[in-house]
C-alpha cells in the first residue's frame, strides 16, 4: 500500500508518492533519557523494545494531512517528531505525530504502529537548508486538558540520534530509498503520556531561519462493540 499525498515541498506544492513508512523507536542520544522514556511506557504496561534503537515499518497508507482521524476507543495519544521525506533524490524534513494506541502497545508495539493513522504536517523543509544548524530545532507539542492548551513535549533535535546516523542505521546507506518517510523519534511526555481533550498541535520550530512548522489535528473516537 501506498500514500498519494499533497505536499508543500519548499516553495512548490506538489502530489507525492509514499511507499515505505517507517517509524523508528527509542533514538534517543541521551541513554539514560532513552530509558526514562522507556520505564514511562513500561508504567503503561510495554514491553521493553528488542533493540534500541528499532525500525518499525507501517503501512504507508496510514499517513494522513487530513485535520482529523479516527481511533478504537479513548486510550490512542499523539507523539510529537521530525520526519524526512526522501523524494525525487531530494530529503525533506516535516513533522509528524506517531499516534498510537496505547491499549494495543501493551500487547506489542508493532501492533499498536499500524493501528493509527500517522498525521503528518503538508509543508516540508528541504533539508539541506537546515543541515547547518539542525542540532537548534525545536519540536513543541500542546494537548487540550479542562479545556485549556498545555505544553505536552518540548525539547531540542539534540534528544534524538542526528538524521545521518538514523538513516545508516536503518539503510546502511546515506540516503534513504526513494518515496520512504521516516518518523525519527519522539520526547518525553511532561506528566505522563495520555491522550488530548481536543487537538493535538505541533511544532517544529527553526529559531536560525525564524520559521515553524505545524500541524493540528483531532481525534474522532469510534466505540468498542466488543
Amino acid at each position: 500500500m501506498s500514500a498519494l499525498l499533497s505536499l508543500q515541498l519548499g516553495r512548490k506544492a506538489e502530489i507525492v508518492v509514499v511507499r515505505n513508512l517507517v517509524i523508528a523507536g527509542w533514538t534517543g542520544r541521551d541513554r539514560d533519557a532513552v530509558e526514562h522514556h522507556i520505564a514511562e511506557l513500561e508504567k503503561i504496561g510495554v514491553k521493553r523494545p528488542a533493540s534500541v534503537p528499532i525500525f518499525y515499518r507501517v503501512s504507508a497508507a496510514r499517513l494522513t494531512t487530513e485535520p482529523s482521524i479516527q481511533a478504537i476507543g479513548e486510550e490512542s495519544s499523539g507523539e510529537i517528531e521530525f520526519v524526512l521525506l526522501q523524494s525525487a533524490g531530494r530529503t525533506w524534513v516535516g513533522v509528524g505525530s506517531d499516534h498510537t494506541d496505547r491499549e494495543a502497545e501493551t500487547v506489542g508495539v508493532t501492533l499498536s504502529k499500524q493501528m493509527c493513522d500517522k498525521p503528518i504536517g503538508q509543508n516540508f523543509w528541504p533539508f539541506e537548508e537546515v543541515a547547518p544548524h539542525f542540532d537548534q530545532l525545536i519540536l513543541r507539542a500542546h494537548i487540550v486538558e479542562g479545556g485549556k492548551k498545555v505544553l505536552y513535549q518540548e525539547g531540542a533535535v539534540t534528544a534524538m540520534h542526528r538524521p545521518a546516523d538514523l538513516i545508516d542505521l536503518y539503510t546502511d546507506r546515506p540516503v534513504l530509498d526513494d518515496d520512504t518517510l521516516m518518523f525519527c523519534g519522539t520526547l518525553a511526555a511532561k506528566g505522563g503520556v495520555r491522550p488530548s481533550e481536543a487537538e493535538f498541535f505541533l511544532q517544529l520550530e527553526d529559531p536560525v531561519l525564524k520559521r515553524s512548522l505545524t500541524h493540528s489535528y483531532r481525534v474522532q473516537t469510534l466505540p468498542v462493540a466488543g
